[in-house]
């Protein structure tokens, strides 16, 4: 797993910082004494896989250099409800006023690495790999995309410049194409890209025969059914590696893993992820 760029996480601090606190924490500069000081605990209050720590370090640390953090715990852990995630010390205004901007990184981030964990444990002893896709937060992308592999799973394409995909309306539009809309977008892509990944949407088995007759490398099954799945996996073996996408949540992801494919991606990941309960207690 990658860690986040120092400066990276600086600037996202910094803009939540802005939106937040603004000109001023005006409930706070009017009742805490400038010098008073506090000691708090980051807690998890469900079983949970963390990430968005660093993050929520460097607010504390932004508002305040008399903020001292104590991490407890690791991106990438699992944590059991009551468990201590981080300790904090010194400015109580400092406290104060960064509380909320660190607990939105570490819950939405943590609850994305912990739906993307479940995904990976419900595949576990497959050959299938759980992939994220660009279904993300605007602004959020580089961030929800580690929280998915503080969870276990993989990093799809980052965005529309580091990967060929060619997807169902690229066909669209290349509707009458000679000898196909598949082979004239790969031939196309290879001859634009030579150095990039291609990879090509297959809604039917035609679809499939096609880009293997061109030689594709990669082959995404689209709301395919377990049956068609299995086909489509025997057709490929050996000749390409296949992705299984569309609707697939954790009541139906290991039948799609049992079919053979070697990636599933899955947009719910980062669109659907429940924000996970952590509080942060001030000690008395």
């Amino acid at each position: 797993m990658q860690s986040l760029d120092s400066q990276f996480i600086l600037q996202a601090v910094k803009l939540a910082l802005a939106e937040d606190v603004g000109a001023g924490d005006v409930t706070t500069l009017s009742t805490v004494p400038e010098s008073a000081s506090a000691t708090a605990i980051m807690r998890a209050r469900e079983p949970m896989v963390v990430s968005g720590l660093t993050l929520a370090a460097a607010a504390f640390k932004e508002v305040s250099a008399r903020i001292h953090v104590e991490l407890a715990a690791a991106d990438g852990d699992r944590m059991a409800a009551g468990e201590s995630l981080m300790m904090l010390g010194g400015s109580a205004r400092g406290l104060l006023s960064a509380e909320r901007v660190a607990l939105n990184f570490v819950q939405r981030l943590s609850g994305v690495a912990t739906l993307t964990r479940q995904f990976v444990d419900a595949v576990s002893g497959t050959q299938a790999k759980i992939l994220d896709t660009r279904k993300t937060t605007p602004g959020w992308r580089i961030l929800e995309k580690y929280a998915v592999a503080c969870g276990g799973g993989q990093n799809h394409r980052f965005g529309l410049f580091d990967m060929v995909f060619i997807k169902d309306n690229h066909l669209a539009a290349l509707r009458g194409e000679q000898p196909n809309a598949v082979a004239a977008a790969i031939a196309r892509a290879r001859a634009a890209y030579p150095d990039l990944k291609v990879e090509v949407e297959a809604d039917t088995l035609e679809q499939v025969d096609q880009a293997l007759a061109v030689g594709a490398e990669l082959i995404l099954l689209d709301n395919m059914n377990p049956v068609q799945l299995r086909l489509a996996v025997q057709r490929c073996k050996g000749r390409a590696q296949t992705e299984a996408s569309g609707g697939v949540n954790l009541a139906t992801v290991r039948a799609v893993a049992d079919t053979g494919v070697d990636f599933i991606s899955v947009g719910a990941l980062t669109h659907s992820a429940r924000a996970v309960d952590i509080g942060i207690d001030f000690e008395t």
